[in-house]
């Protein structure tokens, strides 16, 4: 075992954190997780009931039925947000139209919370775009960054490298090799 493996001894929770991160990066996460904290408050009001002392107050409005299936679709929309990022901008327009409905039907969009957070979310997968790979510079500008994997290109046969300043440069893996070179340098 080298000691410039990495994958081997990393830990099972640091592993799936960074597979997490790059499937959160892919898709519009915080929109779908926004629509789908909207619609929860939107399902939940009409049919709870909240208890003071010995009253039971129902929030439950003639209109439950309506309410249960906004809020089923917000939710189900912030899965497709996630799950289906193609068709983010109509999963986006509507859950903010359900969002809008949700104000005259659904208790005024479940207490204005679940409004505003269908509405954020909404707003947040339509404008959602991914983002660009960092890999070689667009332009032909020698001055644009470069990758880490170019700064590892090896010339062709035959061919000195154009800069030696950017030429690579090993590692010194262990204290000893680097003052035993320190030592060959001097003493040469």
């Amino acid at each position: 075992m080298s000691p410039e493996s990495t994958g081997q001894n990393e830990h099972y929770l640091t592993v799936y954190r960074r597979g997490f991160r790059t499937w959160r990066g892919n898709r519009p996460f915080w929109a779908g997780l926004f629509t789908i904290l909207g619609g929860l408050p939107i399902a939940y009001f009409p049919y709870a009931d909240m208890h003071l002392g010995n009253m039971t107050i129902a929030m439950s409005t003639t209109a439950g039925a309506g309410s249960l299936i906004i809020g089923v679709l917000l939710i189900t929309l912030g899965f497709t947000m996630w799950f289906h990022h193609i068709v983010k901008v109509f999963a986006g327009v509507a859950a903010i139209l359900l969002a809008l409905i949700s104000i005259p039907v659904a208790n005024i969009g479940g207490f204005i919370i679940g409004f505003l957070f269908s509405l954020l979310g909404g707003a947040l997968s339509i404008a959602w775009a991914p983002g660009e790979a960092t890999g070689a510079p667009a332009s032909g500008d020698p001055a644009a960054p470069r990758s880490r994997g170019d700064a590892f290109e090896a010339p062709a046969y035959g061919q000195e490298p154009h800069d030696t300043a950017e030429a690579p440069q090993r590692p010194m893996l262990h204290k000893a090799a680097a003052e035993a070179d320190d030592g060959r340098h001097r003493a040469g």
